[in-house]
């Protein structure tokens, strides 16, 4: 990957150069991870499909569709400037607030599998939680750039950030959910950090959040459920313990190499969500330990790749920039780390997809724009050189 050189102002950019102006590993990596997750969905999802639609490849199909408009749109957004990130943050989140409190309206929502989280428009469906995620990092880096001096130095600056995701937080438990409530605060709380929030503050800000999202778990005994069945889900292998311990056969019957693509056994109507929550599940039969350590790698390179863009960003005193970049870093690997974690039973069962693989056409688009405004922070920073 080459570095471009500063061009001497009045003469024009080559196809070259602006070829170069652009980070391809980054978009290399991220397509890997979107054709290896397109594939594992064909897989994955065969047979439920052909079950309940009479099409094996249903489910391929409207990935693939989903990919492409994420992919029209992942073009659009890499050419609009991060000026209009900036002025449209504030919009952007009174609109995803606004999304997430009319699905709870009786009649809009639509329920599947016990929570109302998507808005139907014909035979597609928005689940508002997803880019939620975007706009809310959005808010952060503006307000953190805004409010540097007071979230440094004043309670205030710290706290009004979190009553602002305390509301979201309430219209996600509404529906519920709490995976999403979970990753929605880590990132944010990450995010404060890396800007400079004293460390007690932070601390004892964290330990808050803690009892809160303690609590809440503990109050639902679905979630309670969850949380203790993870520890021995032997001890009721048919029933509460059901998901983990058929993704874990899965994981045990991968062994080094895999038993081949296409030849699970746990997809066939034996490990639910085959093709969304536990899809890495899936992934660990077929292609084996050395499969998922090829995953886990691509992720961690792109969360690195996402740091050191934000890095690059703050020493160019493009704060806004850096924290966007800084808080999809943190936002796609801690849903990564949650998503594998739970499939390996190293963490509560969640209902969080793996970015970028997983079906779902909420999380495809909304993972496409992420990549894509990384790519056009990164190209900015080369182009200003």
């Amino acid at each position: 990957m080459g570095v471009t050189q500063a061009v001497p102002r009045g003469q024009a950019r080559t196809p070259d150069r602006l070829a170069h102006s652009y980070d391809l590993a980054l978009a290399g990596v991220a397509l890997t991870l979107i054709a290896l997750g397109l594939v594992m969905v064909a897989s994955a999802s065969i047979s439920i499909a052909d079950r309940d639609f009479g099409q094996p490849f249903f489910y391929f199909w409207r990935q693939s569709a989903f990919l492409c408009v994420g992919l029209v749109l992942a073009y659009a957004v890499v050419h609009i400037d991060m000026k209009f990130w900036r002025a449209a943050s504030p919009y952007f989140l009174v609109g995803g607030i606004a999304l997430l409190a009319v699905i709870l309206i009786p009649g809009v929502g639509t329920e599947v599998n016990g929570s109302v989280r998507w808005i139907r428009f014909g035979p597609f469906g928005l689940q508002p939680s997803e880019p939620m995620k975007l706009f809310l990092i959005l808010y952060l880096a503006g307000y953190l750039v805004r409010r540097s001096d007071e979230v440094r130095s004043l309670l205030s600056g710290f706290f009004k950030p979190i009553m602002v995701l305390g509301v979201i937080a309430g219209l996600l438990l509404l529906e519920p959910d709490y995976g999403t409530t979970v990753v929605m605060f880590s990132t944010a709380l990450g995010l404060m950090f890396l800007a400079g929030v004293p460390l007690v503050r932070f601390t004892v800000c964290m330990l808050v959040v803690t009892a809160f999202l303690s609590i809440v778990a503990f109050a639902a005994p679905y979630r309670l459920e969850r949380l203790t069945t993870f520890v021995n889900p032997w001890a009721d292998p048919f029933g509460s313990g059901f998901h983990l311990t058929q993704a874990l056969i899965a994981i045990g019957r991968g062994e080094w190499f895999g038993v081949g693509l296409g030849n699970s056994v746990q997809k066939l109507f034996y490990l639910p969500e085959a093709h969304t929550d536990f899809l890495f599940a899936v992934l660990a039969e077929e292609l084996g330990l050395v499969g998922m350590a090829i995953v886990i790698v691509l992720f961690c390179w792109l969360v690195w790749r996402a740091f050191e863009i934000a890095r690059r960003a703050e020493l160019s005193e493009k704060f806004f920039e850096a924290y966007v970049a800084y808080g999809i870093g943190l936002l796609i690997g801690l849903q990564a780390f949650v998503n594998m974690g739970v499939n390996m039973g190293i963490l509560p069962t969640k209902g969080l997809t793996l970015p970028l693989m997983s079906y779902g056409g909420s999380s495809m688009l909304t993972n496409c724009i992420c990549v894509a405004v990384l790519l056009r922070i990164d190209h900015e920073l080369r182009v200003s050189r």
